[in-house]
């Protein structure tokens, strides 16, 4: 492979309106930044990576000290540090220049949000945009056109599988009404993502948790459906480290059981305070970890402390540290699914060729998963749809619940390797 050196970095921000407050983690956001990085090397080919922020999702902690727009701008400012100490750096693997800097720019993170203890799931979230350039120019410097041929040879194993179909997993967050997740069961969607966790005491969490499945449950859970063992819509509950005790959880799922729900959940996601280390093998449902397998060595943690599965999110992680995660989860057996950061669509393909090529998770048949919420939640979503390079291929829009993808989709990886000539246009 050849040795490139980046010659030059820039970078901009797009800020995109929500459709309404987004509540998670007991907080809500009102508008998503998204940042691009342009990379040039010194024989002139450029890239562009795209990066969707979430200062709750990656630090909950950042987001609270400070305004939104402040939280924002620091992690901003945190991707614009990282590129200065990529300009000037020579390379041949991504993953190995991602590898080398990632601890002078999560010491540079500590600096500027005055956190000692800075989640190192924030610092990579800055990174995204950086870490798909990267891989751009390393495919167009080394004449590379697939996904598939792009992924070094130790971790192609791990993505090794080919779906005819990815469910579309949409989010249904605090507030979302009651007829919009109806509408969703009826248009096909059957994986359905609950957010638990909601704002107050963990009482007064844990009451309203109770009630909103309950609402839920009478209202799609009797729905069928052909891609489940049980012919029944699995539930998919994220809780985002809400859940401050064991015996808390257990009671919610205690709650499930007495409505007749229990049977139909799938999974949960992040029940617990990352700081809580504790074993979870005596849970009676698959748990799954999502921000705290922040690193393959966060992943193996959580593994060996009962979790059963991981979210994969190359779109909030990099692709970088999706592999090293994915490739312990395979190598110890743990089911993988990707989970989404409420990106924009073109990041939704670098997420779904991830997802395209996970083993099935168990109960499922041979259908990958990959969460997509964007729809859902930006003001703007048709108009960004048509920042799309191939917006208007087969595979892009899920139909009855699902992305169809065809020999077109692998041949093409979806279009990550094209160019946008909205995102060309802002770098001009």
């Amino acid at each position: 492979m050849k040795n490139i050196r980046i010659r030059r970095i820039s970078s901009n921000v797009e800020r995109e309106p929500l459709i309404r407050p987004f509540g998670f983690k007991g907080g809500a956001m009102t508008e998503i930044w998204q940042t691009g990085s342009c990379l040039e090397s010194d024989s002139g080919i450029r890239s562009i990576g795209l990066c969707t922020q979430n200062v709750l999702w990656s630090d909950a902690r950042v987001f609270s000290a400070h305004s939104e727009e402040k939280g924002n701008a620091l992690m901003v400012q945190l991707t614009e540090r990282a590129g200065q100490i990529m300009q000037g750096q020579t390379f041949t693997s991504p993953m190995e220049l991602f590898q080398e800097i990632l601890p002078e720019v999560h010491d540079y993170g500590k600096k500027i949000t005055r956190d000692p203890n800075l989640r190192k799931t924030f610092v990579l979230n800055a990174m995204v945009g950086l870490d798909i350039a990267a891989w751009l120019l390393y495919t167009r410097e080394n004449r590379i056109r697939t996904f598939d041929e792009m992924i070094p040879s130790p971790y192609r194993k791990t993505l090794a599988y080919r779906h005819p179909a990815v469910a579309a997993i949409p989010l249904m967050a605090y507030h979302l009404p009651l007829d919009e997740i109806e509408e969703a069961a009826s248009q096909g969607y059957f994986f359905m993502k609950i957010k638990i966790g909601q704002p107050g005491t963990q009482e007064e969490m844990l009451e309203l948790d109770k009630a909103r499945l309950t609402s839920i449950h009478r209202a799609i859970g009797h729905i069928e459906t052909p891609f489940t063992a049980s012919g029944r819509l699995p539930y998919y509950f994220d809780a985002n480290g809400r859940y401050e005790k064991k015996n808390t959880l257990l009671r919610f799922l205690d709650h499930a059981r007495e409505i007749g729900a229990f049977d139909q959940i799938a999974l949960v996601e992040e029940p617990f305070p990352e700081e809580l280390e504790m074993d979870v093998a005596d849970i009676p449902v698959r748990l799954a970890a999502d921000e705290s397998a922040h690193t393959d060595e966060d992943a193996m943690k959580r593994i060996e402390m009962g979790y059963g599965a991981i979210a994969l999110k190359a779109i909030a992680k990099t692709l970088s540290m999706t592999l090293k995660i994915a490739r312990v989860a395979f190598d110890l057996d743990v089911p993988c699914f990707c989970a989404d950061l409420t990106v924009n669509p073109i990041l939704v393909e670098w997420n779904k060729n991830v997802a395209a090529r996970l083993k099935p998770m168990p109960g499922l048949g041979d259908v990958g998963l990959l969460e997509s919420n964007g729809h859902q939640n930006y003001l703007n979503w048709n108009k960004m749809m048509g920042y799309h390079p191939l917006g208007d291929a087969s595979w892009v829009n899920p139909r009855n619940g699902v992305y169809t993808l065809d020999e077109a989709y692998y041949e093409t990886s979806g279009g990550i390797f094209e160019e946008s000539a909205h995102y060309e246009k802002i770098f001009l």
